[in-house]
């Protein structure tokens, strides 16, 4: 049972804490009174360094589409270790994967591989800023798109700082400098009127408008299909591109979210699913707005390079990966999601505990309020849906499966019937806890 102070994941954070801060190296793995260290994992679960088994339902942060150890991403991989890892060369492998994608996104000329989810949205950024020779760019309230200054504005703001009419620009990390807040204008999700006058106000500086069209940290709540709609109308008309961070939605379907809203962004980026377990990002869209990037006609708009970007393992990897996800795939991702959310929702009733859960395709997150949840405000916890989610989150772990701490759940497709059930058997055994306890 977790916690336990013999345990070795306790024994090993206790070593990690001399050499590594916070005794690991990613602040959304860390838990208290210590993290759960992995040894080993297949495919949809997990074993820790103590012998326990888990069905992973965090599955890396939604990157493991496929699982642990995937033969065909192990086969991809090692082939192309006994090549090389690495070249201060391009190679074939990223024109493949390249074409890849193109072939699956419409809005897609080009692409342009780098290392991450947080590096791409950078890159595309930057991109739309030499494109327009703008310097602002508009996010939503509470959207996470990784760890670059001026994405990570208003990712976490308390009530005290959401403002009375619009929401206001709030620094996440301490010393973020005030003329990045002032670069950066924060919408709000879902409110398509607000949004739009805000856009409008503010176009004339405004290189770009980034949108989640299924932000996790903002409550994992669907957009609106009229919000994306009046996003793609309303930065046509004032001249800033549109783009969609697809790093976690472009698991929600073939051609991804945009796929399933019909909406073409002008940059797109994505990143987890398409390196196959390694690490990823890309900047893909209209060759015009790629352009920038161009090095042919003498130094470009927007130099990049990176030592490891576009590596021939992660691309063999992620090319894959890929192609293990057709239409039958996501058929089936859809139809366990839409399993797991039904059961979900049928134990809250059953044992009369506040609660529903949110998403789409493979992705689901717990929400402990009986109220609608359809933007960062409307998901933020009050105090008392705080502790019951605190204590559904060591039950849950104490049945055998994994599951981010705010109640994010990503499916794999390794799992099967039983293991659908196995979850939602746990998941309801955790919610009567709740309604012991609180």
């Amino acid at each position: 049972m977790y916690p336990d102070p013999n345990s070795s994941s306790q024994k090993t954070y206790d070593r990690a804490l001399a050499s590594l801060p916070g005794g690991n190296t990613r602040t959304t793995v860390f838990m208290k009174p210590y993290p759960i260290y992995a040894a080993r994992g297949e495919g949809c679960r997990v074993w820790d360094v103590d012998g326990n088994e888990f069905i992973d339902c965090i599955n890396n942060f939604t990157s493991q589409i496929h699982g642990h150890a995937h033969p065909a991403l192990i086969e991809a991989a090692t082939r192309q270790l006994a090549l090389g890892s690495a070249f201060g060369m391009p190679t074939e492998s990223e024109v493949d994967l390249a074409e890849l994608l193109r072939a699956r996104l419409p809005s897609v000329d080009q692409v342009r591989f780098c290392n991450s989810g947080t590096e791409a949205v950078m890159m595309a950024l930057k991109a739309a800023r030499a494109h327009t020779g703008r310097p602002k760019i508009a996010k939503c309230e509470g959207a996470y798109h990784g760890s670059y200054d001026y994405a990570e504005v208003s990712l976490d703001p308390t009530p005290e700082a959401w403002g009375r009419n619009a929401p206001v620009s709030v620094a996440y990390a301490r010393g973020t400098p005030d003329n990045v807040l002032a670069d950066v204008l924060t919408i709000p999700f879902n409110d398509t009127e607000a949004a739009v006058s805000l856009i409008r106000e503010h176009g004339p500086e405004l290189a770009c408008v980034l949108v989640d069209p299924m932000p996790n940290r903002a409550g994992l709540a669907p957009a609106d299909q009229a919000y994306l709609e009046a996003l793609r109308k309303v930065t046509r008309e004032v001249g800033a591109l549109l783009v969609f961070d697809e790093v976690i939605t472009f698991r929600l379907g073939y051609r991804g979210a945009q796929g399933l809203f019909n909406i073409e962004p002008d940059l797109t980026t994505l990143a987890k699913i398409i390196g196959g377990g390694f690490p990823v990002g890309a900047v893909c869209g209209r060759k015009e707005f790629m352009a920038v990037f161009d090095p042919r006609f003498g130094k470009p708009a927007l130099p990049h390079g990176g030592t490891f970007s576009a590596n021939p393992v992660t691309m063999r990897a992620g090319i894959a990966a890929m192609q293990l996800l057709d239409e039958a795939a996501f058929a089936r991702l859809d139809a366990m999601g839409e399993a797991v959310r039904s059961g979900i929702d049928a134990a809250f009733g059953r044992h009369n505990v506040p609660g529903r859960t949110v998403g789409l395709g493979s992705l689901l997150k717990i929400h402990f309020a009986d109220r609608p949840v359809r933007d960062y405000r409307s998901a933020y916890p009050t105090e008392l849906e705080a502790k019951r989610q605190a204590v559904f989150n060591r039950a849950l772990l104490n049945r055998g499966v994994l599951a981010a701490g705010n109640g994010l759940m990503a499916l794999s497709t390794p799992m099967t019937d039983a293991d659908i059930h196995a979850i939602i058997d746990a998941v309801s055994g955790a919610i009567s806890e709740v309604s012991a306890a609180t």
